[in-house]
This record gives structure tokens, C-alpha cells and sequence, in this order.
């Protein structure tokens, strides 16, 4: 017998996974549910277990479990996020954009595999079966740029909220509606599509940006102290730098 889920997070859940199987910014579908795949994939990859395991990142390994159509080199990117995301290297990075990627498709498929990963998780947390991944739909990317995106405190370029300008479309004003300008808000901020994707997942599954520190209001069945103490464990557990 499932657990009984709040309908919200039930919801946002289905968005996600409308997101996944439409075209993106630089992504077409295809693509997004091919690194939906791929992301899952690396959690029983034996070559993603042997490089994790060993001193170096760089270690040369075998092929990587997967059945997808993609080219190796981002099929080994998507793994490598997706496993080992703490050693992952500023050198590592410029041998993967862009002679593999490009730094939008990168940023692109960091937000995906950030996604399927948050509602996979959740599924098997909750003892739930994941769910099947979406049939990719027709069309092609918007190619939407970012003019004011520059490089900056990130290895690829952001954008903060008072540096947009007119030239940047809607959307990138659309990302940051509700949020600040901490660094997590603009980690994707070259594809805006992906910071609204995340959030929209974040808001529902942690709390949104306007009740973080409203400590006088509990929206949840646990306290802001027991969230907290949940996400400073799993950040600690995944080495995560924020």
C-alpha cells in the first residue's frame, strides 16, 4: 500500500515530468528523457561504482551500464554528475564544454538530471515505484538567450537578479520571481527554464523562498528546525558545497 502524499507535491510531480518529455531551451525532448535515463542508470552503473571508489576522479574506468543513443562523452558527463558530482573539476569541466556540450546544453542537462533525480528519490524514500519516464513530444528548442548572462563566481555564466536588462527575455525575470539572489537561485541561470523547473519541484518538496525564515509559521508536519536538520544531513552525506 503507497503512503498517502500531499497533493501539492503530488502535483508538482506531474510537472516535472510534463517538463521532461517537452522540448527545452537547448534540449529537445528526446534528449531530456535520454538523460532522465541515463541519470538513472548511473545509481547501478558499475563503472560510475568503480571510479567512486577509486583515489582519483580521473581513473580511467569501463563503459558505463546505459542504453541510450547519446554520445559517450555526455553520457560519461551525465554519470559523472550524477555520481560524483564532489570531485568534479574546473579542468574537468572546460574537456566537457565545449567539445561535448555546449555550456547552454550543459546547464540544461545539470537541471534535468537535478529533477529526476529530486522526484526518483522521493519515490524510492517513500517505497514507491518510480515513475515510467515520459514519452518524449515533438518540437524543437526555443534557443532562448540570456544576453546579460556572464561569467562570474560559476564556471559557466549567471545572471543576478538586478544585472537583467531588456535585452534578456521573459522568462529570466520569471525565475526569480519569489527569490533571492543566493547562488542556488543562480547556478542554472543561463537557461531560465531550469531554474523555474527546479524551484517549482523545490518549493512543494522543501519550502518556499518567502516561509524559509518565517519561523512564527509551520506549513509542514515537521518543524523548520526538524527540515533543517534533514537537509544539513543530506547535504553532508552528498558533500554538498552549499
Amino acid at each position: 500500500m503507497e503512503p498517502e502524499i500531499r497533493q501539492d507535491l503530488t502535483d508538482a510531480h506531474n510537472r516535472a515530468w510534463d517538463r521532461l518529455g517537452r522540448p527545452g531551451t537547448w534540449l529537445t525532448a528526446e534528449e531530456r528523457v535520454y538523460i532522465a535515463s541515463e541519470t538513472r542508470s548511473a545509481r547501478y552503473c558499475s563503472a560510475c561504482t568503480e571510479r567512486k571508489n577509486a583515489l582519483s576522479p580521473e581513473t580511467e574506468v569501463g563503459p558505463h551500464s546505459n542504453g541510450s543513443p547519446l554520445k559517450s562523452g555526455w553520457v560519461d558527463t551525465i554519470h559523472r554528475i550524477t555520481t560524483d558530482a564532489d570531485r568534479l573539476t574546473k579542468r574537468w569541466f572546460y574537456s566537457v564544454v565545449p567539445s561535448i556540450l555546449t555550456v547552454e546544453q550543459y546547464v540544461e542537462t545539470v537541471g534535468v538530471i537535478a529533477e529526476t533525480i529530486a522526484v526518483d528519490r522521493f519515490h524510492s524514500a517513500m517505497g514507491m515505484v518510480l515513475r515510467e519516464l515520459p514519452t518524449p513530444k515533438p518540437g524543437q528548442p526555443s534557443h532562448e538567450t540570456v544576453p546579460s548572462a556572464y561569467l562570474s563566481d560559476a564556471w559557466v555564466p549567471t545572471v543576478k537578479p538586478h544585472e537583467l536588462g531588456k535585452n534578456d527575455p521573459a522568462a529570466a525575470f520569471e525565475m526569480y520571481t519569489g527569490r533571492g539572489s543566493a547562488h542556488i537561485h543562480q547556478a542554472l541561470s543561463l537557461v531560465p527554464a531550469s531554474v523555474s523547473g527546479f524551484f517549482d519541484l523545490d518549493d512543494a518538496m522543501y519550502l518556499p523562498d518567502a516561509l524559509l525564515r518565517r519561523f512564527d509559521i509551520e506549513t509542514r508536519a515537521i518543524s523548520h528546525s526538524q527540515i533543517e536538520l534533514l537537509a544539513a544531513r543530506v547535504s553532508a552525506l552528498n558533500r554538498c558545497l552549499y
